[in-house]
This record gives C-alpha cells, structure tokens and sequence, in this order.
C-alpha cells in the first residue's frame, strides 16, 4: 500500500502538469483561430480601399481627348496653350483640324488627366466665350494628321508643276524629298493644284516658309503656309 501510495504522488505532479499544458495550449489554440480571423479581414478591407483608391486615380489620371471650335484661321497653338493655362499642355499635345482645301477648323488636344479637362472647361466658361470645347474619343486624335509645324504647304503651284519643279522651288532648303505630295483641291473658279512638303524640325520648316513664300515655281507665285 506505501508502495503504491508513493506512486500515486510521483504521478500527480505529472498529470497536473500536463493539464496545465493543455489548458494553456487550449487557449492559445482559441488565440491562434480567432486572431488570425481578425487580421485576415483587417487585411481585406486594406486591399478593397487600395483598389477603389486605384480605380478613382485611374479613372481621373490617363490622356483625355477634346476638340476645341471657334478659332480664327491664324490661331497657333501657342495661343491654345495660353488660353488653357494650368492644364499642362505642351505644342505635341495639340493638333490641328483642316479640311480638305487645308482650311483649319479646329484643334484637337490631349489632356493629361480628367482633371485638366475639368479646368478647360472652367477657363473656356471664364475667359473664352467665344471658343467650344468638347470631349472626343481617341480615334479621332489617332486618325488626325500630324503636321507639328514641320510640314509646309505649298498653294497656287502651275498645272503643269511636278515633284521636280518643287525641288527646284525649294532649293537651298532642308528637307524631306520623299515627302513630297502633289494634288489638287477644290477652289473657284478651278482647282487649285498644291503640294505638302516635310521637314525634320519646325525651324528648318519656317526658314523655309521666310525664305520662300512669294517666290515662284515656273510662272506662278507660291504662297507658302505652315501646316500645325
């Protein structure tokens, strides 16, 4: 009975111990499953606001298109720059409309965001009443020529005029030969025969509008233009 009796002592200890184990791992086990649960959706909600917050940044940053109406036949676009000061426009983010006689009936221009549409639109309503802005898709700004002020336009050429007489008009001049193109266009009270002409920079392209508008190509004289 003693023997046995000792027994029982050296095991209680034992058996106590391990209860406590279990006890605290029991708790550390409720720890372990409901904390995680709290994090997990602690991290949701983070991932949910970081993408509404990207959709509201994306859906207001990203190039914005419009047409700008109501210019006056020598407006530049510096003058379209000025006009829509703040809205961080640069000369390659404008672009000219002509019709088919080369005759510009308004500017198409990239906006850098949402917002710096939004601000045309206020300076239009402030301080350009006599101009119209509208939004347009992207597929007019990628089907429009773009001139860039390094094209001439070349007006009044004789019926008889070649590639090879523009060549010789253009002498002196640097340019892109393969560029050249001669057509017609409508005009009163015959068509008027013209040719557009590229240059590798605006200032190689207005040299030669200074150096050779008034000039003439057989017969006739040339009026020269910039194409913007």
């Amino acid at each position: 009975m003693a023997a046995l009796y000792q027994l029982r002592n050296l095991l209680r200890p034992s058996l106590s111990l391990r209860t406590g184990v279990f006890r605290e791992s029991g708790i550390g086990l409720s720890l372990f499953l409901h904390e995680p649960r709290r994090s997990f959706s602690a991290e949701a909600e983070k991932a949910q606001d970081a993408a509404v917050d990207k959709f509201i940044e994306t859906s207001s940053s990203g190039a914005v298109y419009g047409k700008l109406s109501g210019l006056i036949r020598y407006t530049l676009k510096s003058d379209v720059i000025n006009l829509l000061d703040g809205c961080k426009l640069n000369l390659e983010d404008i672009r000219v409309s002509y019709t088919r006689s080369f005759a510009p009936i308004g500017m198409l221009v990239q906006f850098p965001s949402g917002h710096a549409i939004d601000q045309a639109f206020k300076l239009i309503s402030k301080k350009g009443r006599l101009h119209k802005l509208e939004k347009v898709d992207r597929s007019q700004w990628d089907l429009s020529a773009n001139y860039d002020g390094k094209t001439i336009l070349l007006q009044g050429l004789p019926r008889q005029a070649l590639p090879e007489d523009v060549e010789r008009f253009l002498h002196g001049c640097q340019y892109d030969a393969t560029s050249i193109q001669v057509s017609y266009r409508a005009a009163f009270p015959e068509p008027l025969k013209v040719a557009t002409v590229g240059f590798p920079s605006r200032a190689q392209a207005m040299n030669a509008f200074i150096t050779k508008n008034g000039s003439f190509c057989l017969n006739n004289q040339i009026l020269v233009r910039v194409l913007q």
